[in-house]
C-alpha cells in the first residue's frame, strides 16, 4: 500500500471511524496466521501494527511490521492486510463467486499478476475463515509511494498541485493510462476468469451489467425514489452500443487507486469492482473522475495535465482500441458511481456523520453530475452542499 497512515502503536490501535469492533486480537491472530503460511520463517513476530485512521467505508486496512530469521539471516518486511467489511462490499457482486469482496480482489489481482498485465502488490495469501479475524482477509506486500488524495482532491491541494512539475503531471496521467491499456490486453478466458462472468455462458455483455445494476439499485433503495438514477439506467438500455470488445475491466480506474513512484504507477489497488465488460467502461470511469476533479469543482486544468482528448488519444495509441462512444461510457460510469453512493450514503447516516433527513443516498454530488451528463432535471439536489 502507499502512504496510508503515519505513526503506529504497539499497545493501542487507533479507531477508524467506520469500525466499532474490538481489534485487540489482530496482532496475535495475524502473527499465528503468518507463521502457518511461512513455516520456514523462524521466530516470526509482528513487531508493529497500524490501522490507518483514514480507512474509509470499504475494506478495513491493517499495516504490519514483521520480523523473522530465514537461512541464518535476520529479515523484516512490511505487509498490508485487507479485511472484508461487516456489511459487505460497496458494489453489486458480478456472480455468486464474487460475494466476498476480498476474495474477488485477491483472485483478480493474482490473475493480473500472473499475466503481467499490470503492477500489483506482491500477494502473500487469502484467508476465507472468518474465525481468524472475524471476517475473511488477504495479505499483500506493502508498496511504498504516494497516492493522489480524494479529500482534499488531488487537483486542488497536495503534492500533485504543490510539488509536481508539468512534465511529472503528464507522466503520471499517461503512464496510468498505459496501465489501463495493459489490463485490457489480458485474455480473460486464458486467465481463468470465467468465475467473473455474469452470463455463465462465456458471453458477458453491457446489457447484463445494466441489468445487474438495476437489480442492485432496486434492492439498495428499498422503496425510495431515485429519478435521476432510474433515468440513467433507462437511457443506457436504450442507447446500448452493443460493444463486443469485452475484457477484464479494473472498474475503479482512477489515480486515487494507484501508488506512484517517480510519478509512475508502482501498484494498482482496489479491484473490488472489476468485471468482464466492454473495456471502454474503464475509460468512461476515468473520464468521469477527470470531469468531477476539474470541471465539476470549478478547477482549471493543471499545467502539463493532458486534456480529455489527449487522454483518449493516448489510450487508443497504446491499446490499439478506439474509444468509440466516450459519452456513453462516462454515463455508464456515473450510473455505477451513483449506485454505490446509495450504500455509502446509508452508511454515513448509520454512522451518525450525516443526518437522515439529508438523504445522502439519493441527494448527492454524483446524482447532480449524472443529471448534468444526461441533460435532465435533478429533483434531488445535493443537500450535503448546503
Amino acid at each position: 500500500m502507499g502512504e496510508v497512515g503515519s505513526g503506529s502503536s504497539t499497545n493501542k490501535l487507533p479507531n477508524a471511524p467506520k469500525f466499532r469492533t474490538d481489534r485487540s486480537h489482530y496482532r496475535a491472530a495475524l502473527e499465528q496466521w503468518m507463521r502457518r503460511a511461512h513455516p520456514l520463517r523462524h521466530g516470526l513476530t509482528v513487531t508493529d501494527i497500524e490501522i490507518p485512521v483514514s480507512t474509509g467505508f470499504s475494506n478495513e486496512t491493517v499495516i504490519l511490521e514483521v520480523a523473522w530469521t530465514e537461512d541464518g539471516s535476520d529479515r523484516e518486511e512490511r505487509y498490508a492486510v485487507r479485511i472484508e467489511p461487516a456489511d459487505g462490499g460497496m458494489f453489486p457482486p458480478q456472480t455468486p463467486q464474487c460475494a466476498v469482496s476480498v476474495e474477488l480482489q485477491y483472485r483478480a489481482m493474482k490473475a493480473v499478476a500472473d499475466a503481467g498485465a499490470a503492477p500489483v502488490p506482491p500477494l502473500l495469501g487469502y484467508e476465507p475463515d472468518p474465525d481468524v479475524l472475524g471476517a475473511p482477509f488477504f495479505v499483500m506486500g506493502f508498496v511504498g509511494g504516494r497516492v493522489p488524495a480524494d479529500v482534499p482532491r488531488y487537483t486542488e491541494a497536495g503534492f500533485v498541485v504543490d510539488e509536481a512539475t508539468p512534465a511529472q503531471r503528464r507522466r503520471m496521467v499517461l503512464s496510468a493510462i498505459d496501465v489501463i491499456a495493459g489490463i485490457h490486453s489480458l485474455d480473460w478466458r486464458n486467465a481463468g476468469l470465467a468465475w467473473l462472468d455474469p452470463s455463465g455462458t462465456g458471453e458477458p455483455t453491457t446489457a447484463l451489467q445494466i441489468e445487474l445494476y438495476r437489480h442492485h439499485v432496486h434492492s439498495e433503495l428499498a422503496g425510495r425514489d431515485h429519478p435521476v438514477l432510474h433515468a440513467a439506467l433507462d437511457w443506457l438500455d436504450a442507447n446500448d452500443p452493443g460493444d463486443e470488445r469485452v475484457g477484464l475491466t479494473w472498474g475503479d480506474a482512477r489515480l486515487g487507486n494507484i501508488i506512484l513512484q517517480d510519478y509512475r504507477p508502482a501498484a494498482v489497488l482496489d479491484w473490488e469492482v472489476c468485471a468482464l465488460s466492454p473495456t471502454e467502461a474503464d475509460m468512461g470511469w476515468w473520464l468521469m473522475f477527470d470531469r468531477m476533479s476539474f470541471d465539476d469543482m470549478g478547477i482549471d486544468r493543471l499545467d502539463g495535465y493532458p486534456t480529455r482528448d489527449e487522454m483518449i488519444s493516448h489510450y487508443e495509441q497504446v491499446s490499439g482500441l478506439t474509444v468509440r462512444d466516450p459519452h456513453y461510457w462516462e454515463v455508464f460510469g456515473a450510473m455505477r458511481f451513483c449506485t454505490i453512493f446509495i450504500r455509502l450514503g446509508d452508511r454515513l447516516t448509520a454512522a451518525g456523520f450525516v443526518p437522515p433527513e439529508r438523504n445522502p443516498a439519493v441527494g448527492n454530488q454524483v446524482t447532480a453530475a449524472l443529471a448534468a451528463l444526461l441533460g435532465v432535471d435533478n429533483p434531488t439536489p445535493d443537500l450535503l452542499a448546503r
